[in-house]
């Protein structure tokens, strides 16, 4: 039996009295109290999770973009200023999500790709083995740890907190920029929330100093069950749930990741999207608000009058709304309005366009 892993972070867990789990071979923070608290804490003021189990990948080399612009789904081509950032799925030849991720281009030669902890293995054989005709050396960078620190008032309290050198820089990031000093601390403005904020890399032997720093200023410890509920207002996927090797992009409300233009640009996966897209028989993802009382959850079955059955891949009770919502995989050409099964019961749902909550404020149409 394997044991779990911990990250640098774990002794502060404790601290906090967090109740861990096993989360993708990894002992993290479900929650330190109560999860609807920690959920309100983030949409209202500031937040800070432990995403140390993330992993975090150097590409580096001379032919390092072009690898990358046929590895993954998404066109590297387009960043052009350095620290920009690009989301993306990385496909197999089928089509299917092998991971989502997040790449930063630093310069012609170096891009950093963070990649999601429950798939560390797969991904990095998968990048080992595409990577040998490109000559690119990968370097996984376990000697880092990574907070994401989140909220409407995250920039105000985190300011004064940085490295003198790098403050000016990071206060003035663009969302989806990033900035870093060496190999000290690098800070991307993005998140798994919906809320302003930033990912912070940092050395695994400063983490935990610098945590004690994020609290010192009022802003709380969050865990992954707050987590799960925040990105799902938020309209943003889940490997595992919303994702995996069997659904492509354009299956997943993720047709929008996918450059296929340049036409000239070949990817993974490419010949197999453009077959699907040909076709328009594939299923698509909608948001789902649950109109009668009741809690939507992964696998309950979604009717669609006149067009069949789909599938809830993630669902929860939404804190900010009140209501209960979900994403689902359901037919194209599903109307406006369906029936999910819940304990035998049908019951009436709202087909919306997620993201559910910007901002703090309800935002689906």
């Amino acid at each position: 039996m394997t044991m779990a892993k911990k990250t640098p972070l774990y002794n502060k867990h404790l601290a906090s009295n967090a109740k861990m789990v096993d989360f993708g071979g990894w002992q993290m923070p479900l929650h330190y109290g109560s999860q609807i608290n920690e959920h309100h804490q983030v949409r209202r003021d500031a937040g800070v999770f432990d995403v140390s189990h993330m992993t975090v990948v150097d590409l580096t080399g001379q032919s390092v973009r072009d690898f990358l612009r046929y590895l993954l789904a998404n066109d590297v081509g387009k960043l052009k200023k350095s620290g920009k950032a690009l989301y993306s799925c990385m496909l197999n030849e089928q089509g299917g999500v092998i991971d989502d991720l997040i790449v930063y281009f630093q310069d012609d030669t170096h891009y950093r790709m963070i990649v999601n902890a429950a798939t560390r293995d797969k991904d990095m054989a998968w990048l080992t083995q595409q990577a040998k005709p490109f000559a690119v050396d990968i370097r996984e960078r376990d000697d880092l740890a990574m907070l994401a620190v989140q909220g409407p008032q995250v920039r105000e309290k985190v300011g004064p907190l940085l490295p003198e050198n790098l403050r000016a820089y990071v206060m003035a990031l663009a969302p989806f920029y990033a900035s870093w000093n060496n190999d000290d601390f690098f800070v991307g403005r993005t998140g798994y929330t919906g809320e302003d904020g930033f990912e912070m890399i940092l050395p695994a032997k400063q983490a935990p100093d610098f945590w004690d720093s994020l609290l010192a200023v009022g802003i709380e410890p969050v865990g992954l069950g707050a987590r799960d509920t925040l990105r799902l207002e938020a309209g943003m996927n889940l490997y595992g749930a919303d994702m995996d090797e069997n659904y492509t992009p354009l299956e997943s409300g993720l047709a929008w990741t996918v450059a296929f233009k340049p036409s000239h640009r070949d990817f993974i996966g490419r010949s197999a999207l453009q077959t699907q897209r040909k076709s328009k028989s594939h299923q698509v993802m909608v948001g789902l608000i649950l109109q009668e009382k009741g809690i939507l959850r992964a696998h309950q079955i979604v009717s669609a009058p006149g067009k069949g059955e789909g599938l809830i891949t993630s669902g929860t009770f939404s804190p900010t709304l009140g209501v209960s919502i979900a994403f689902a995989r359901v037919p194209a050409g599903t109307d406006s309005q369906v029936t999910v099964t819940i304990r035998n019961k049908s019951l009436p749902a709202q087909v919306v366009k997620p993201p559910f909550v910007r901002q703090g404020k309800a935002c689906y149409q």
